[in-house]
C-alpha cells in the first residue's frame, strides 16, 4: 500500500521531469511497448579445439544458421582462398554446473560453387552471412573482394553440393565504383544476413534481411561524421513462383564507436518468431580487445530509404529502424573472441529457448573458435 502511495506521489513530479526534458510520459509508454519483453541469460561457452577437416583447417568462422528438423548447424567460412561450408552437431546438456555445451562436432566441409558447379577460385567470395531457408537451401552474403572487383553477392546455394542456385539482386548504390564515389568499402560489405519465415512449407514466400558491416561510401563523410553511423539495411522477399524481389531498404543505426576502437560495425542478425522483430550483433575490436554488443531491433515504422541517393546531407527526415541494448558481452565476466554469428537454437533441457553465438578466429593461433550459449526468453 506504502509503494502505490508513494508511486502516485512521484508520478507527477515524474512527469514534470520528462516534459522539461522533452519527452512526454505518452512517447516512454510507446517506447516501451514497442519492444519485446526479451531476457538473454549466458550459460556457457566453449572453445572448438583446432583440427582440419579434408586437408583444410576449421576457422574463420563467420556466420552460421541451426537447422531444426536435423538439429545441425551450418556454419560458414570466411576464408577468401577456399569458400566454405561446415556442417556442425552441438551436444547442450544439463550437468553439474547447470546448462551447457558438452560437445561439438564438426561432421562435413562443402565447398561453395559456382552455378556451372565449379569450385569458387581464390579471391572471388568473402562468405560472411549464412540462413536456412524453409525449402531446405542455404543463402550466404559474400562483402565482394575490391581487390579482384569481385562484387558483393547475396545467393542461395543446395547444402548437399554447394552449388550455387540463384543471385539476389543487389542495388547498383551497393557496387563499389570511384567516381562518382559510391559502394561498400573494402571488408565492409554484407556481413549479417537471416531470414524471417512464417512457414516451414517450401512453396510458401518467405523474407531475407541483410546490411553491410559498415557505412556505404557515399554515406559517409569522414569530416563530420554522425553520432550514429547509417546503414543501409535490405529487405527481400522469396517465393517459388517469381524471381527474388527487393522489397524495401530502412536506415540501421550503427552505434557509435568506443574511443580506441579500430574496428566496429555490425556482424550477425537474427530474425525473431515475432514478424519485424531482430537481434543483432555490433562488434568492436580496439586497445581493450574484442567487445560485443546486441541489441533488440525493429522495424516498425522506418522510412523506406531506397530512393535517397546519399544519407551525407543528413537523416533527421528519416525514421530509423529502432533498437533496445538487451545485452552488453562486456559484462558476462569472460574474455570475448572476435564475435561474428548468431542463431536461434534448439530448446534447452528446462525448455527455454536458447541463443548461439560464435567467433572468427582468422585462422590465428593466439585466437579460439569460441561458441557461446544463452537462454533467451520472451521470444
Amino acid at each position: 500500500m506504502l509503494t502505490k502511495i508513494l508511486f502516485r506521489l512521484l508520478l507527477p513530479i515524474l512527469c514534470f521531469v520528462l516534459v522539461a526534458c522533452g519527452v512526454s510520459p505518452n512517447a516512454v509508454q510507446a517506447e516501451s511497448r514497442l519492444f519485446l519483453p526479451l531476457s538473454l541469460e549466458f550459460l556457457d561457452s566453449y572453445a572448438l579445439p583446432k583440427q582440419s577437416v579434408q586437408d583444410l583447417p576449421v576457422g574463420g568462422i563467420s556466420d552460421l544458421t541451426y537447422d531444426r528438423q536435423r538439429d545441425i548447424y551450418y556454419v560458414v567460412t570466411d576464408d577468401r582462398r577456399s569458400p566454405r561450408f561446415y556442417t556442425m552437431r552441438l551436444s547442450i546438456a544439463d550437468g553439474e554446473k547447470g546448462i551447457g555445451i558438452t560437445k561439438v562436432e564438426v561432421m562435413a566441409m562443402t565447398r561453395l560453387k559456382t552455378s556451372e558447379g565449379e569450385t569458387y577460385g581464390r579471391q572471388l567470395l568473402d562468405p560472411e552471412g549464412i540462413a536456412l531457408s524453409p525449402r531446405q537451401t542455404l543463402f550466404i552474403s559474400s562483402e565482394g573482394v575490391l581487390s579482384t572487383q569481385s562484387p558483393p553477392l547475396i545467393a542461395e546455394f543446395a547444402p548437399q553440393t554447394g552449388r550455387e542456385l540463384e543471385q539476389l539482386p543487389v542495388p547498383r548504390r551497393f557496387l563499389p565504383q570511384a567516381d562518382p564515389l559510391q559502394g561498400i568499402r573494402d571488408n565492409f560489405g554484407f556481413e549479417a544476413l537471416t531470414i524471417a519465415a512464417t512457414s516451414t512449407l517450401a512453396d510458401d514466400p518467405f523474407r531475407l534481411f541483410t546490411a553491410p558491416e559498415s557505412v556505404l561510401a557515399q554515406d559517409f563523410d569522414p569530416d563530420n561524421p554522425p553520432q550514429e553511423i547509417p546503414l543501409r539495411w535490405l529487405h527481400y522477399v522469396i517465393n517459388s513462383v517469381g524471381p527474388p524481389v527487393l522489397v524495401s531498404e530502412n536506415l540501421y543505426p550503427l552505434a557509435p564507436a568506443p574511443t580506441g576502437t579500430l574496428l566496429h560495425g555490425l556482424s550477425a542478425m537474427v530474425a525473431l518468431p515475432r514478424e519485424g522483430y531482430f537481434l543483432t550483433l555490433e562488434r568492436t575490436f580496439g586497445l581493450t580487445g574484442f567487445q560485443g554488443k546486441i541489441f533488440q531491433t525493429v522495424n516498425a515504422n522506418a522510412t523506406d530509404t531506397s530512393r535517397i541517393a546519399s544519407f551525407q546531407p543528413g537523416t533527421d527526415t528519416i525514421n530509423p529502424m529502432r533498437k533496445q541494448l538487451l545485452l552488453d558481452l562486456g559484462d558476462l565476466g569472460i574474455e570475448l573472441d572476435n564475435l561474428e554469428g548468431l542463431t536461434l537454437g534448439p530448446r534447452l533441457p528446462d525448455g527455454s529457448g536458447s541463443l548461439i553465438a560464435i567467433s572468427d578466429d582468422n585462422f590465428s593461433a593466439d585466437q579460439t573458435t569460441q561458441i557461446l550459449l544463452f537462454r533467451l526468453r520472451g521470444v
